[in-house]
């Protein structure tokens, strides 16, 4: 009897299925899920020997250009997110008030913060980013299990902020990383952010050792959910396996994990866009005639509407780069990245049907 019962007990026991869904072609999602590396590999080919005494200044000169590309990047892709909540009244509509109001007060607040602290501004503005790009990774993350049909990420949240910390703390706590920051052309921005980050040492050798410890037990217990889910999506695992050495080469070397962070950043965004513009913008009945669906559903198609964006980004740099103004530099700047950073938080929410039919998540309504 006792036998029967437990052969009764496995066969109503689910049968893990490991489906492989990819959010866009399978070839592409490995190309996302690994975008980092050559941003992090021409990073420190070109970095190599950058804080001796003997660098060439052709390789000082090339490694410079490419850190101020990869921030270039970065800033190409925010302003984007303007695009789509002003090109679109449902979008807008999800926050009135604050899509008036917000470029208000964040141009009052930087343009303050130049002149009241400047080091203050460069601090919350890096914090900001790395949180935002580190939310960014989790809600990709999130798609690929929505895909499994997984409804919870509350231990991947908790396990990609646990490598965050991790790497921030062992960075700071690392004595050399202040003087390998300086050897190094990041930009005024950047280079004040290091320095507070070295500053802080005292503090993070006294935290780095407990991190690595919950980071531990993050680990542990993503591993048992995982062997519980009846379904899972290997793109996941890919796409968190490639996130963890990526957080494993900024411990190593700082500037070129940096490097792939942010660049990897930019592209998934431009990627993510792509596809989410053509699924939610298939027809004026579907998004109501919306200004943005309009540009889409031109013979230009996404690819023009993105390269028009591109050429006005452009345009704005030329602009800032004509005026030579610091404050004008700081206000566009810091203005455009935190109002992605915060509209970002309320067009992407996965639990919103348009959202969720725009990035292929099996089940989801098409807007309208």
């Amino acid at each position: 009897m006792a036998a029967t019962t437990v052969n009764a007990e496995l066969a109503v026991e689910p049968v893990r299925r490991v489906v492989p869904r990819p959010m866009h072609h399978p070839a592409v999602d490995v190309a996302v899920a690994l975008a980092w590396i050559p941003f992090a590999v021409v990073a420190r080919v070109l970095a190599s020997g950058a804080d001796g005494a003997t660098v060439p200044a052709g390789q000082t000169t090339a490694l410079a250009a490419f850190i101020a590309g990869v921030f270039l990047l970065s800033f190409a892709h925010q302003p984007l997110t303007l695009a789509l909540v002003y090109g679109d009244p449902a979008q807008f509509r999800l926050r009135r008030a604050v899509f008036v109001i917000s470029p208000f007060v964040f141009v009052i607040a930087v343009a303050t913060g130049f002149f009241v602290s400047f080091v203050l501004v460069a601090v919350v503005g890096a914090l900001w980013n790395a949180e935002h790009t580190l939310m960014q990774r989790y809600g990709l993350t999130r798609v690929y299990g929505r895909m499994a049909g997984q409804d919870d990420g509350r231990v991947e949240k908790v396990l990609l902020f646990s490598w965050l910390v991790v790497a921030a703390l062992w960075v700071a706590a690392d004595p050399g990383t202040p003087e390998r920051a300086r050897a190094l052309p990041l930009g005024e921005n950047n280079t004040v952010a290091i320095d507070v980050l070295g500053q802080l040492r005292p503090v993070a050798l006294a935290l780095v050792v407990p991190a690595v410890a919950v980071s531990l037990a993050a680990a542990v217990l993503w591993l048992r959910a995982e062997r519980r889910r009846p379904t899972v999506n290997p793109f996941k695992w890919l796409y968190l396996g490639s996130t963890l050495v990526l957080f494993a080469v900024i411990v190593i070397d700082p500037i070129v994990g940096i490097m792939g962070y942010v660049g990897a950043h930019a592209v998934e965004y431009f990627v993510t866009v792509h596809q989410s513009l053509g699924r939610r913008y298939a027809s004026a009945e579907q998004d109501g005639g919306a200004l943005l669906g309009r540009a889409v559903r031109a013979r230009t198609g996404r690819w023009g509407f993105l390269g028009a964006y591109i050429a006005i980004v452009i345009g704005i740099i030329t602009l800032l780069e004509h005026a030579g103004s610091p404050l004008a530099y700081t206000v566009v700047f810091f203005t455009l990245g935190g109002l992605h950073v915060f509209y970002d938080g309320f067009i992407w929410k996965l639990r919103r049907p348009a959202v969720a039919h725009s990035l292929a998540i099996p089940g989801a309504a098409p807007a309208g």
